[in-house]
């Protein structure tokens, strides 16, 4: 199991910072079951047990920065702690699995249907082996491409509604919603450093998220005219990598027919309501 995830998604795609691979485990165990979650919650620790798993996979890892300390009464350490005593190993893919055509990127492309998709931001692919096992192939971090047909961005945004898995924040969006967009640069989980990139590409819309509102502000009021810039649309973080998931799930079923591939039902986002404003501000 860890072979196929590390020979599609090598551990060397991942930056520098990173902390990718098993964390929890013994390589060589027995897995009949696995769940795969964007991130390694408490609430989906539990579910792994609840769910007879043998091995959790996540996007994100469990501990990016060092950690001397892991009681069963911290959040992380119940993590640790609860996986453990139920035999459950826990793999992280993070910036390894965004690079990958089968990994967050690839799942965008796909989902948004984009043509002749080219990375948003090229990074360490200079001088890497572009293809992995089962399929990957090394592309970037975020893509831009064309989509099949215009459409506006009010019609994308409600697209993606209906892509996502649904979060308490929604889509928002910025501009009139009767833009139109032919061409779409996108960055699963948090892009607004790539804003710049995303102008220079060409695109008429950015999607990606955690956009906070200086930099977002600064991006739309870059150009007198609005349309000099691309709009932006927000999607939750965890939202926007879950497209990853159902990808994940088809690689493991190809190449690992025996085993069981369940998908968390536990939702990651950390809002869990909205109340809006009865008017506009």
């Amino acid at each position: 199991m860890i072979g196929v995830l590390e020979a599609a998604y090598p551990l060397r795609w991942a930056e520098a910072w990173d902390r990718v691979g098993l964390v929890l485990g013994e390589r060589d165990a027995e897995v009949s079951r696995v769940l795969l979650a964007v991130d390694p919650t408490v609430a989906v620790a539990r579910e792994a047990i609840d769910r007879e798993a043998q091995l959790l996979v996540t996007h994100h890892p469990l501990l990016l920065r060092g950690a001397s300390f892991l009681p069963a009464d911290d959040g992380k350490g119940q993590v640790v702690t609860s996986l453990i005593r139920a035999g459950i190993g826990l793999w992280c893919g993070h910036t390894n699995v965004d690079r990958s055509t089968l990994g967050t990127v690839g799942a965008w492309v796909r989902a948004l249907d984009l043509q002749d998709a080219r990375p948003l931001v090229p990074g360490k692919e200079s001088g890497e082996a572009a293809a992995a096992d089962h399929g990957s192939e090394l592309f970037g971090l975020g893509a831009v491409g064309q989509v099949p047909s215009p459409i506006t961005v009010g019609e994308l945004a409600a697209r993606l509604a209906g892509i996502v898995p649904a979060t308490a924040r929604g889509i928002a969006h910025t501009g009139p919603a009767d833009r139109e967009v032919r061409t779409i640069a996108v960055c699963p989980g948090a892009g607004d450093s790539f804003l710049e990139a995303a102008t220079g590409s060409g695109a008429d819309v950015y999607i990606t998220s955690d956009l906070r509102h200086h930099p977002a502000l600064e991006h739309i009021e870059d150009a007198a005219d609005p349309s000099a810039v691309p709009a932006l649309i927000d999607v939750a973080h965890a939202a926007s990598e879950a497209l990853w998931l159902p990808l994940a799930r088809e690689l493991l079923n190809e190449t690992l027919p025996g085993i069981e591939v369940l998908i968390s039902e536990q939702s990651t986002d950390p809002w869990s309501g909205q109340v809006s404003s009865p008017c506009p501000r």
